[in-house]
């Protein structure tokens, strides 16, 4: 079968070759893959910004967001049937131990895979695979980070840094739950105008001298209750931190390796301000958005910026660092 794997060492490469089709073991079955997400995780994987934690070997097919068909069972296997249309969660819990799909072990990014059964998320036959692959990471780790990292209420205000894969979602779902007003910010026009249009009630250029009075003017003079950084850039961050308003929570969410600094630490403490770290999501969180969607409480059509073969992987990685198109999520299909 063709997969797109990701080589480590001195230089890293993605490449698109032939590899045997996996055979599924006690609780595995496998998947024909559908559709896959192309996520800024995997851009940060390939460039090296990140590494896999638990990787055995030296090469692993990149791919965390995944939807398919259930293709066949492994043994003993009962809980799933030949047939069966689901979405696969990011990750697997092993010896308490978070082991993350197409990072720690081989990924969807391929025209089979292997998913433990107790990964398997059931999907609607309405909700088309391309819509679906991205609910996990795309829309369930801003899930997980507004409802339980940040438990954000409603009526509070929220600023969202960066209206990319997880941004765009994140102003859908706040304003899906009430919060008010929801202020997004972003260097680039398109994105601020998508953010309106997905929702914010303010759209501001990062770039801005006066940021921080045009959001505690927006807020009504308190400053947000919460503030997400998508982007995962220190300066984003500082400048977040700023606008908090008291208790105001700090949610990072967006990945890097550079530190994070509080520019006032008097005021920061003095406000009872707090910095609350974010990773993923909770098993039962794409399970309930997948019933969200179903109910129509939210929809994904928007979110498909392109629809690319599986062959092509590195150009869709490539579209995604350029963000050309301005995309959401690039869906690679098999």
């Amino acid at each position: 079968m063709l997969a797109a794997r990701l080589h480590l060492g001195p230089e890293r490469r993605l490449q698109v070759e032939e590899v045997p089709v996996p055979e599924p073991g006690p609780d595995q079955v496998l998947i024909k893959v559908e559709a896959a997400g192309v996520c800024l995780s995997d851009v940060h994987l390939i460039d090296g910004t990140l590494s896999p934690l638990y990787l055995k070997g030296e090469a692993v097919t990149l791919g965390h967001e995944v939807a398919g068909t259930v293709h066949a069972l492994g043994p003993g296997v009962t809980a799933a049937k030949v047939g069966d249309r689901v979405v696969l969660q990011a990750g697997e819990l092993r010896r308490d131990k978070l082991f993350t799909r197409g990072v720690d072990y081989d990924g969807g990014w391929a025209e089979y895979t292997l998913a433990r059964v107790d990964t398997l998320v059931p999907l609607p036959d309405e909700l088309p695979f391309e819509q679906a692959c991205f609910i996990p990471d795309a829309v369930s780790t801003p899930w997980g980070a507004i409802t339980g990292t940040a438990e954000v209420r409603p009526g509070e205000a929220v600023g969202v840094w960066g209206i990319g894969g997880l941004g765009a979602h994140a102003v859908q779902l706040l304003r899906m739950i009430g919060a008010a007003p929801i202020v997004a910010v972003d260097p680039l026009p398109a994105a601020r105008q998508r953010a309106l249009d997905f929702g914010a009630d303010f759209a501001f250029d990062a770039g801005e001298p006066d940021l921080r009075r045009k959001i505690f003017a927006a807020t009504g003079g308190t400053g947000l209750a919460a503030a997400f950084d998508f982007a995962g850039v220190a300066a984003v961050r500082e400048q977040a931190a700023v606008c908090l308003g008291f208790e105001g929570r700090l949610v990072l969410v967006g990945l890097t390796d550079k530190p994070i600094t509080i520019t006032n630490s008097t005021m920061f403490s003095f406000f009872k301000q707090q910095v609350r770290g974010h990773y993923g999501s909770s098993p039962g969180d794409v399970a309930q958005l997948v019933q969200l969607q179903r109910l129509h409480r939210i929809e994904f059509s928007r979110s498909v910026s392109a629809v690319v073969p599986l062959a092509d992987a590195e150009k869709a990685v490539h579209a995604l660092e350029a963000k050309q198109g301005n995309p959401i999520r690039i869906v690679l299909k098999p």
